[in-house]
């Protein structure tokens, strides 16, 4: 069940043909639902939330869906990622590889080990690092401690480390990809 702000709850339930009536609802019926994609909550069938998300996909806003799995990730609910096969382990890691894409900036590396950490983006000849922060996972006094000494870490090993925030890539994707563009020119080495 979803429910949109200050709109009714959404439900989906098995089946085909038109959608189920029901007062204080708006009901969707799924030909392609399976007893697998439910589970119960308070003792009430709903669906998981793979499969939540792969319904809000199909009708919902891109920047709403990767908020949508971000908070999911966060919660730590199993959710199927075997839409993925990029090596991104967040819809935010997905969305960043994607804008790199479709910019035609060069392939990074992803979630690629480097000593003790796993980085999230790595473009290696010019040693250079993105990682990508969520404000809930990271605005702790714990995680801005780990942050800090993980990019004094990996300075000392002569990597440059550029922070990209959650709200950065959704609302300001261009410049985004001018200072990646900029980085990348200036780090890679002359030949």
């Amino acid at each position: 069940m979803l429910r949109e702000r200050g709109g009714l709850p959404h439900v989906t339930v098995p089946g085909a043909g038109d959608r189920p009536r029901r007062r204080g609802l708006t009901a969707h019926r799924s030909s392609t639902l399976t007893r697998a994609e439910t589970t119960l909550r308070d003792g009430i069938p709903v669906t998981t939330p793979a499969r939540t998300l792969a319904d809000l996909s199909r009708t919902t806003p891109s920047a709403l869906v990767r908020k949508a799995r971000r908070e999911a990730e966060y919660l730590r609910l199993p959710l199927a990622d075997s839409d993925r096969g990029d090596g991104t382990a967040s819809g935010l890691e997905h969305a960043f590889l994607r804008l790199c894409r479709r910019q035609r900036l060069p392939e990074p590396e992803v979630n690629v080990p480097l000593g003790p950490y796993t980085v999230d983006f790595l473009w290696r000849r010019q040693r250079l690092v993105v990682e990508l922060d969520g404000y809930r996972a990271h605005s702790g006094w714990q995680a801005f401690q780990n942050d800090h000494v993980r990019d004094t870490r990996l300075a000392e090993r002569r990597y440059y480390v550029q922070r990209f925030s959650d709200w950065q890539i959704d609302t300001e994707p261009d410049a985004v990809i001018r200072t990646l563009r900029g980085l990348i020119d200036r780090l890679t080495p002359a030949r």
